[in-house]
């Protein structure tokens, strides 16, 4: 499965760049459609031959795709995100290892009504892009695959639109949580005789995003994204992204990702992810 993987990422790549060969940007443009994509490809690799001071060979590559699809009107809003990321390590004669495993797409619509902020109505999809590990064990435990489980998130309510700096909304939301095999993040744990493969939840939803240029070659991206069930106002979920990019040239940047995730249904701890990287970067659109 793993190399399938590879092979539709490739694919991603590819027809991105063609998207960029073909598109024709009006710069001038008030009203109409806008694309961007931004894709990246950081590898580290050690290779060690009778060294005497000890190691092992390791090889680690992870690839990010960010693309948007916006269409501005007069009186419409129409925005579109997509986070793709996906990385493997080896270390010496181990097999490889999932090391990233993740794809975020989110749709907004909006209208304009000549208030501060606008009615909207959003959808979120979010699940894992291929076979998912544990490895605190050995043999390695499979905890996830392409949405199993997989989340979808619909929210209504009025958003805030800073232009490109600050963009928050709050609404509220109705989640459809997908399951097969891991049942673990649908089943409904007040019915002891059966294991759902599938969980509907409503509540509040709240996503607030933020992009600053702090400097001429270094930016800060941010979203945060929380959810809670009316029946537990007290307890919410909490997704909160952070990624800072420092460019070196045109096509080499250094780029710190920081992910914050806490959802009681995945687990009681605080989940964290950092990553530090060194590697090509092209913007496609």
């Amino acid at each position: 499965m793993q190399y399938k993987t590879v092979v539709v990422i490739f694919l991603i790549l590819v027809l991105s760049i063609e998207i960029n060969a073909t598109e024709n940007k009006d710069s001038t443009k008030v009203f109409g459609w806008f694309p961007s994509a931004k894709s990246a490809l950081n590898i580290s690799q050690i290779s060690l031959k009778d060294w005497s001071q000890g190691g092992s060979n390791s090889l680690t590559w992870v690839f990010t795709l960010f693309s948007g699809l916006d269409y501005k009107g007069e009186t419409w809003h129409f925005r579109n995100n997509l986070k793709l990321a996906y990385g493997r390590t080896k270390l010496g004669e181990e097999d490889f290892k999932t090391n990233d495993n993740e794809l975020y797409l989110e749709s907004i619509v909006s209208r304009k009504i000549g208030w501060a902020i606008d009615p909207f109505f959003s959808n979120t999809v979010r699940t894992a892009i291929s076979e998912g590990y544990s490895y605190k064990k050995l043999p390695p435990t499979k905890i996830a695959n392409f949405f199993d489980p997989g989340y979808l998130t619909q929210s209504l309510g009025f958003t805030y639109d800073g232009k490109k700096v600050f963009k928050t909304r709050l609404g509220i939301a109705v989640q459809e949580v997908f399951t097969n095999e891991y049942r673990q993040y649908s089943d409904d744990k007040s019915t002891k005789d059966k294991v759902e493969a599938f969980k509907l939840e409503t509540g509040f939803e709240s996503v607030t995003d933020t992009e600053i240029k702090v400097d001429k070659n270094l930016s800060y991206k941010a979203g945060l994204r929380l959810f809670s069930r009316f029946e537990s106002l007290d307890v919410w979920d909490i997704r909160w992204d952070n990624l800072v990019t420092a460019k070196v040239n045109s096509y080499v940047n250094v780029s710190l990702n920081f992910l914050i995730v806490y959802e009681k249904a995945q687990s009681y701890k605080t989940q964290m992810k950092q990553t530090l990287l060194l590697g090509l970067s092209y913007t496609i659109i």
